[in-house]
């Protein structure tokens, strides 16, 4: 067997590199016309940070684990083709800032419809609006050949800094096709490659829209648990009540659980925002302002927890932070991972910067260049954001700590020497509730932490 993936991204090629590794005989081809991000991918240093990513890509490329830019070619040869290109959030026309731009999934169905030779399975690896998958039928049943394609859903449930994991060991793998004799042959056809190393019982498979819709609501759902205990985080402030004794408290309901409960300053990530706002805009479509409205508040919750954690900081620090050094740590939008997409420490260096303070990042794993044009904008420059090269070149000077991403490291810093060498009285912004406050407080700082009794 031949597969192909369109699409060397963060879904694309962790999740060829794993079916690579599980299926040496089926031959696996990842095809991008992006020729730098190839060249990545077939050099030491991958496109993308994920724990153990390295060791699966070694052990599989070269074998039959291949990256590609001849994107025809594999088209042709693969019985099997994944499409996991990107799809943003529009930022024009109909649906501009919550719609999904669906221009790339369209490219690639006509490259398909144009390229192949023979019938393929196309397998919907990006997340989709519902429907899409008739947008792609159409397309490809448009082509002159008279060839006949199957389509399938078969969204990812990756979590970024965990992707090697979830992909060894799934909670589940959901396949979704057409409910006719081809398309039952199609989804076994893709279920017969999980199951060598998923168990048959962990591989969901529904109808083409279920399939589609239920990438949307999980990412739906988990959003809304962070917004939720993000909301109290708040309560828990104003009263003295601590917000992790909270949750602990309501993870023991067996109805609830722990998971998704730990408050923090906002989530990010190239999901969660898009996938609700794309799912706002689809009830919208549908008639169902109401559901709209109800998803829609998700991320106005999240929000205003980045814009309330600034705020906090100029408050805290007598209501200005002008010509003041504040020490960012952490600028990814989670540990374990170099992907700033919607990070919260975006919001906070703007929030921060507009109010003219001097703000020095931190990242272990994000470029000084990416920060930047993040923050400012590609070619835009400004001397009051610095990138240090350590977590204790960053703090040095500064008037105010800002923990933003949850690294390790950040648990496990000096802060006695940090201390000593920042102007008095000395602050301390937990984002992510990863130091012990009491001890910090102890050493002098004037610590806090989300939804921490003072």
């Amino acid at each position: 067997m031949n597969i192909c993936c369109i699409g060397a991204g963060y879904v694309g090629g962790p999740t060829m590199a794993m079916i690579a590794l599980k299926c040496p005989d089926i031959q696996v081809t990842v095809v991008d016309m992006n020729a730098a991000r190839i060249a990545a991918w077939n050099s030491g240093t991958l496109p993308i940070y994920e724990p153990g990513l390295d060791d699966v890509v070694k052990q599989a490329r070269g074998r039959n684990l291949h990256f590609s830019t001849d994107v025809a070619g594999n088209i042709k040869k693969a019985e099997i083709i994944f499409v996991s290109v990107n799809t943003p959030t529009k930022t024009y026309g109909v649906g501009a800032g919550r719609a999904a731009d669906l221009r790339f999934i369209e490219s690639v169905a006509r490259t398909i419809a144009e390229q192949a030779e023979n019938g393929k399975i196309i397998v919907e690896k990006s997340t989709i609006p519902v429907k899409t998958a008739d947008a792609i039928s159409t397309i490809l049943a448009a082509n002159t050949k008279g060839l006949r394609f199957q389509v399938l859903s078969n969204p990812e449930f990756l979590a970024e800094g965990t992707a090697v994991k979830d992909l060894t060991n799934p909670d589940r793998v959901l396949i979704g096709g057409e409910r006719t004799p081809d398309g039952d042959k199609a989804v076994e056809k893709l279920v017969s490659v999980y199951a060598r190393w998923v168990p048959r019982d962990r591989i969901i498979t529904t109808n083409l829209w279920s399939s589609e819709l239920s990438k949307l609501v999980a990412n739906a759902f988990l959003a809304q648990r962070i917004s939720s205990i993000n909301s109290i985080s708040a309560l828990c402030e104003a009263t003295g009540a601590d917000v992790d004794e909270v949750a602990n408290a309501i993870g023991k309901d067996s109805r609830i659980g722990p998971k998704f409960l730990k408050s923090s300053v906002g989530f990010g990530g190239s999901c969660f925002q898009k996938d609700i706002l794309n799912l706002t805009y689809l009830c919208e479509s549908f008639g169902l302002p109401e559901v709209a409205a109800y998803w829609n508040s998700v991320v106005t919750m999240n929000d205003w927890q980045k814009s309330r954690f600034a705020g906090r900081i100029v408050k805290e620090l007598f209501n200005t932070v002008a010509d003041k050094k504040i020490a960012v740590l952490g600028f990814a939008f989670k540990k374990d991972t170099n992907d700033t997409r919607e990070s919260a420490a975006i919001n906070i260096c703007r929030d921060l910067l507009a109010e003219h303070a001097k703000v020095c990042v931190y990242d272990p794993k994000v470029p000084a260049d990416e920060i930047k044009a993040d923050t400012l904008g590609k070619g835009v420059d400004n001397p009051r954001l610095t990138i240090a090269s350590d977590a204790y070149a960053a703090c040095a000077g500064a008037h105010a700590i800002a923990i933003v991403t949850e690294w390790d490291e950040f648990r496990t810093l000096d802060y006695a020497k940090i201390f000593a060498g920042m102007p008095k009285p000395a602050f301390l912004f937990d984002g992510r509730n990863v130091v012990d406050l009491a001890t910090l407080r102890k050493i002098g700082f004037r610590a806090s932490g989300i939804g921490k009794p003072a």
